[in-house]
Parts: C-alpha cells; sequence; structure tokens
C-alpha cells in the first residue's frame, strides 16, 4: 500500500455509518483476493463526493466495465480492461479497479477515455478521505459579509487544497497529474466554495 489507511482512522473522522464498504462475494474471482478488494471490504471509503458502486440487487455482483460502457469504442483501453469491475463513480467517470496492477482507472464514458487515477486503493481511499475531511471541518474565520475576510478565507481553502494535491503527488502523481483529472477538477470545485454540504461548518458560512 502506498498510504496507510486503517477503519479506525476513518471511523475516528466520519463515523461508522459513514462508511462504504464493497463486500468480497461482490468482485470476480480474479479480484476478489486482490490488495484493492480487501481494502474496500475492510477499510472502505467515506461517502459523499465519492460514490461507491454497489453490488447488483439480483446476482450480488459489481458491474464490470464492458457491462457499463462500449469498452470497443474506447482506443486507449488496455487489453482486459472489460472484465474490469467497476468499484465507484466519480464526477462522470465509472472508477475501475486493475486486479492486476492493482491501480484505479476513471472510465469517462463521454469522452471514450479510459485514465490511471490511482496507483493502488490505498491513494483513493486517502484522497477520498483527506477532501472530504476538509469538506466537512474547514471553517472560514471572521466575518465572511466583509470581502477582506472571505478573500482570506477562500485564500486559505485553496492553500488546503494546494497541500493536499502537493502531498498526494509526492507519493502518487495521478490523481492529480494533471488539470483534467477528476480529482483536479474536485479539487477545483471545492477551492471555489463548491461542495459544502449540511450542516459543515464552511457551508453555514456560506449560505448562512
Amino acid at each position: 500500500m502506498l498510504f496507510d489507511v486503517t477503519r479506525s482512522e476513518l471511523a475516528g473522522i466520519f463515523g461508522e455509518d459513514r462508511i462504504a464498504t464493497v463486500p468480497a462475494t461482490a468482485f470476480p474471482p480474479t479480484a476478489a483476493d486482490t490488495e484493492g478488494a480487501r481494502l474496500l471490504q475492510t477499510v472502505g471509503v467515506p461517502t459523499g463526493t465519492l460514490l461507491l458502486r454497489q453490488p447488483d440487487e439480483d446476482d450480488g455482483l459489481l458491474p464490470l466495465v464492458q457491462d457499463v460502457v462500449d469498452i470497443e469504442d474506447f482506443e486507449d483501453a488496455a487489453e482486459g480492461a472489460g472484465d474490469w469491475p467497476v468499484i465507484g463513480w466519480l464526477l462522470n467517470a465509472h472508477l475501475a479497479l486493475d486486479p492486476v496492477s492493482g491501480k484505479v482507472y476513471a472510465v469517462d464514458p463521454d469522452e471514450e477515455t479510459v485514465v490511471e487515477l490511482h496507483a493502488d486503493v490505498s491513494s483513493l481511499v486517502q484522497v477520498t478521505l483527506r477532501l472530504q475531511r476538509l469538506l466537512e471541518e474547514f471553517t472560514f474565520s471572521g466575518d465572511e459579509d466583509d470581502e477582506d475576510d472571505e478573500e482570506a478565507g477562500f485564500e486559505r481553502l485553496d492553500g488546503e487544497v494546494d497541500r493536499i494535491r502537493e502531498e498526494t503527488s509526492s507519493i502518487d502523481p495521478l490523481p492529480f497529474q494533471d488539470d483534467e483529472t477528476v480529482w483536479s477538477v474536485v479539487g477545483d470545485e471545492i477551492a471555489m466554495g463548491q461542495r459544502f454540504k449540511g450542516n459543515s461548518p464552511g457551508a453555514r458560512s456560506l449560505y448562512g
């Protein structure tokens, strides 16, 4: 694992009811005993920004890439990509796990692209954890009706997003390898004050 991620860490931040997992029985035999599948079974990911795929109600299995897109139309798809299990959804992309390499790919049905997004599932969990925690804990201090205070708040927020990008990229460059990755877009949206929801301090400051 590139990152040390544990169930207790996630539960301590988000609570057990905010962690999504995928049962072992949902994975195809080629993937069920891989490190990535085990992490999704035992550690899971916090709910919110990333939607973890739930098994089909009828057969109890995750869909494969070939079940959700016409993979033959994707010029850059690796051989065997159609058989990868789809483990989640982020923005406009299906997230698929390559059981052989352990990498997580973003499969964009509109652009017909398959892009490396994470070197392993621990990286997926780590980035999701850090951005989701930022959304739930960041607070705009001072008088947000004051333009100077508001600008300072957004500068701090932008700095926090940049820190997550840089610290992640020093270990796994894939999630933020360019401005077009789905995580780069999510990071930009957060820095602009989007994606704060519910009763979070940031949402209360921004929306009253």
